[in-house]
């Protein structure tokens, strides 16, 4: 190690011991599903909440607070106000033992994390969606007043979606070119800064990024002083946790907004706060061979108190008189590999009940029947015949209602981030706990009445992700019995 990374080296974990390690976490999403991922990757104990009221005047020290603002699919003015809403809806937390130590107050370190703000500001994290959907660029704008710099990073490496030159490339193709926004009724955007219009921006490359988190803070505060905010560079979960260090070296003063990527590198630069270890890859080592790619992400790791699979003895949760509940698996996206993933679940022994689109959507709507008591059931909207343009928010209107009516009180499994929002929003759910993540991206979470409920966006998960999530649900289902988890 050189003098400078030396130098480098001690500052970071100086940082660390002025920086307290129960700052509480507040993190804003566009959908459901979204929400819930961030709330999992985060590595705090949450809440996640569908309306910004229900945060009440302030964050817990050491918790997250995760809202869903359902807004994918507002008009842009609306989507900033309720950015808006959501920022005003929380108020400071006490300072509770904050540092007075002369000695630490006057270090360069201690001045570096905590010269704007006070101790009780939580750190904000908007999530964006890495494919830039939605109004992306609103959402920005409105998240970004108040704050010193908005550093954004939408890169999401676990899902081939990097972004190199200020272009997200989805598999090596840029999104633009892409059949990633196939569904959409406008074209993708040729960038991150497009996206982001009208918030004034400046790309960070790649190579600045992997020359440490110190170095990339510097140029954050140039970018700050110039008024523009950061869009940066990663290729990988490292590129990720150095952005996360630098801006965490800003203070209170940087928010940060990216994909579930840059929540997962903020959830292990948390965790290394509170484990008193050293920031993981903070240092310029973590940056020093440029182009070398990090390990690939594996199952994510979730705090003490969270598990992949519900709690022992929990494997078939009970209803009413101690008989078990169903589960319905309710398969709301269009996404190609939805259809292998319910095939696979059949094959496993489900029930498939696949609804006509045009019943979904009529005014009659469609009833669902009874299901077995312990059955594992699956719905999806049969695409066979394809879905009339415009019709595909009242085909998941429709599917919320037919959803909601099911009797038993289910647990649920919800694909699409509006899908499953329409669903718990005709469930009267208001707020969700959650309690651990499956495979990446589908959380568990349980309603305020102990109903299990999983949410996943509709492109994640391999061809057994309904399989697994089937498997950590009810582990002692016969339908799973023979299924490798």
């Amino acid at each position: 190690m050189s003098s400078s990374e030396h130098r480098d080296a001690e500052f970071l974990e100086e940082v660390r011991m002025c920086r307290r390690d129960d700052t509480p976490v507040v993190a804003l999403a566009d959908d459901l599903s979204g929400a819930a991922e961030a709330a999992a990757l985060l590595r705090l104990p949450a809440r996640l909440v569908l309306h910004p009221a229900e945060l009440g005047v302030s964050v817990a020290a050491g918790e997250a607070a995760v809202v869903d603002l359902d807004s994918r699919y507002l008009d842009d003015g609306t989507a900033a106000d309720a950015v808006r809403a959501a920022l005003g809806a929380v108020g400071r937390s006490p300072a509770a033992g904050a540092h007075t130590d002369t000695d630490a107050a006057g270090s360069r370190a201690f001045r570096a994390v905590n010269s704007s703000g006070t101790h009780g500001d939580p750190l904000w994290f908007k999530k964006c969606d890495s494919l830039l959907r939605g109004p992306v660029g609103a959402e920005a704008a409105a998240f970004a007043e108040g704050a010193e710099v908005l550093v954004i990073a939408t890169a999401l490496p676990a899902a081939r979606r990097v972004v190199r030159g200020g272009v997200v490339l989805v598999d090596g193709v840029p999104l633009h070119e892409s059949p990633a926004w196939r569904a959409e009724e406008r074209a993708a955007p040729r960038s991150v800064a497009g996206a982001l219009a009208p918030l004034p921006t400046a790309d960070v490359p790649l190579e600045t990024v992997r020359e440490g988190p110190i170095a990339l803070a510097g140029r954050f505060r140039e970018l700050a002083a110039r008024g523009r905010h950061p869009v940066c560079d990663a290729e990988t979960d490292t590129d990720l946790t150095v952005i996360a260090t630098a801006a965490d070296l800003l203070g209170h003063g940087a928010r940060l907004l990216g994909s579930g990527g840059l929540a997962a590198a903020l959830g292990r630069r948390l965790a290394s706060r509170r484990a008193h270890g050293s920031p993981a890859g903070a240092g310029p080592a973590a940056a020093a061979a440029p182009g070398a790619p990090s390990a690939p992400a594996g199952p994510t790791a979730v705090p003490a108190g969270f598990s992949a699979r519900v709690a022992a003895g929990d494997g078939v949760p009970s209803g009413a008189g101690g008989v078990a509940r169903p589960l319905l698996v309710v398969a709301g996206s269009a996404e190609p590999v939805v259809a292998e993933q319910v095939a696979r679940l059949v094959a496993a022994g489900a029930r498939h009940l696949p609804l006509a689109p045009g019943e979904l959507a009529g005014a009659e709507g469609v009833v669902l029947p009874a299901l077995a008591p312990g059955a594992v059931t699956v719905v999806s909207v049969d695409g066979s015949g394809g879905i009339r343009p415009g019709a595909a928010r009242a085909v998941v209107a429709g599917l919320a209602r037919a959803v909601s009516a099911v009797p038993g009180r289910p647990d649920l499994v919800l694909t699409g981030g509006e899908t499953a929002r329409r669903v718990l929003d005709a469930l009267g759910v208001t707020a969700l706990r959650p309690v651990g993540e499956i495979h990446h991206g589908a959380v568990h979470c349980r309603t305020a009445d102990g109903r299990s409920v999983v949410t996943r966006p509709g492109s994640f998960g391999g061809p057994d992700s309904f399989v697994r999530i089937a498997a950590a649900l009810r582990p002692r289902h016969p339908s799973q019995q023979g299924v490798t988890q």
